[in-house]
């Protein structure tokens, strides 16, 4: 598949075809709005930033044991381009695969993927239910709290920042501005 031909339409589709969870797909959504807001902030192309950070776990709900190995099989299929596959196969380095992010683009998808979860949650936690307001030291207060979103991966998000060459709240707080963009898609207008 040539670049050309791939598009945010198309990607979706294939989302929707692997994937049936209302959360898996509002998380895929959510990564694919910071991607896009860290590929403008760096120059770099948005739409196939997006439609990575959309595809990223492709393969999760359908073969867990699997994950970012099975995602190869499926875009090798379709034809799609190597960096795409590798950028994708790449976020979950050190976790399910041994796949290094190279790349500032798959940096930036090693990075955020775990922070976005931490993000949803905290934004939840508050009275307005909504990122619209959230602020990163509310993020940064619920980091240390190890209780809370055990499940996302502290370690992950503080190497990915590192490697980026980036200060930690700055990266919260461009994931924050990225997830405002797609506030109402992933439940988090809240009541603001």
């Amino acid at each position: 598949m040539e670049n050309a031909l791939i598009n945010r339409d198309e990607a979706y589709k294939l989302l929707k075809e692997y994937n049936k969870s209302e959360s898996l797909i509002t998380h895929a959504l959510a990564v694919e709005a910071v991607m896009r807001h860290f590929a403008e902030l760096f120059g770099e192309d948005q739409e196939k930033w997006g439609i990575i950070g959309l595809l990223h776990d492709l393969d999760y709900e359908m073969y867990p044991n699997e994950h970012c190995k099975k995602v190869r099989e499926i875009l090798e299929e379709r034809g799609w381009p190597e960096e795409y596959i590798h950028a994708i196969e790449s976020h979950g380095w050190k976790l399910c695969t041994d796949v290094e992010p190279v790349h500032k683009m798959e940096k930036v998808l090693y990075t955020i993927d775990e922070l976005t979860g931490l993000i949803t949650a905290t934004a939840l936690m508050r009275p307005s239910k909504s990122i619209l307001d959230l602020e990163v030291k509310s993020v940064k207060k619920k980091w240390k709290q190890k209780s809370f979103a055990a499940g996302v991966n502290r370690d992950v998000i503080a190497e990915g920042a590192e490697l980026l060459g980036m200060d930690l709240d700055k990266v919260i707080e461009e994931t924050i501005i990225g997830m405002r963009n797609v506030a109402d898609e992933i439940g988090l207008k809240g009541n603001l």
